[in-house]
């Protein structure tokens, strides 16, 4: 029967220096038995002189590097002028599109869920934008995975990419029932 040990995660910190290990650096882990379990170590590559002695093993590993974020394009008013020009559009796959964004903005914490009413047979949230505290109305169009999925796909695509007509302050946004090639050229 196999036996289970557990052993610590890595400190990411060097056991010799006290200094911080940075990402992608390599370092080495060395386990010292300790009782039922191990006591784990880890080095700097420049204070590692060998294994020291009375260690059951070592091995060398590297601090894993963080996923960078991809920036984002627009910024905070981009996405409220974005939300305040979808504000009356019925146009389904438009009110689609502005339940997901207000979705992002709660997320941001730019817009905030107040109540919710049913009107004419739909759900209407009452949402407070943090910055004005104005109120504002969101339809809930009870979206399907696949359809919050695909808004989703849009959404992030125009917010990487260069916004065009959907930026500008003057014009309706076309909305995302363009061809997804109108709308950006970035793998999904």
């Amino acid at each position: 029967m196999a036996q289970q040990w557990q052993v610590e995660s890595a400190s990411g910190v060097c056991g010799k220096t006290g200094r911080t290990l940075d990402e992608g650096e390599e370092f080495f882990t060395v386990l010292f038995e300790d009782g039922e379990s191990f006591r784990r170590a880890d080095f700097a590559a420049e204070s590692w002189a060998g294994p020291p002695e009375g260690c059951f093993c070592f091995f060398k590993s590297r601090v894993p590097v963080k996923e960078k974020k991809k920036k984002l394009l627009v910024d905070a008013d981009m996405l409220i002028g974005f939300f305040h020009r979808l504000e009356d559009e019925t146009e389904p796959v438009r009110v689609q599109f502005r339940f997901v964004l207000a979705l992002l903005l709660m997320r941001k914490r730019i817009l905030q869920y107040e109540s919710s009413t049913t009107t004419d047979g739909r759900e209407v949230w009452e949402m407070l934008l943090t910055y004005d505290k104005s109120t504002h109305r969101v339809v809930n169009p009870h979206l399907t995975d696949d359809q919050i999925e695909d808004v989703s796909q849009q959404l992030t695509a125009i917010l990487h990419s260069d916004m065009g007509q959907w930026a500008q302050p003057d014009s309706k946004p076309t909305g995302p029932d363009m061809a997804a090639d109108e709308v950006a050229d970035e793998p999904k």
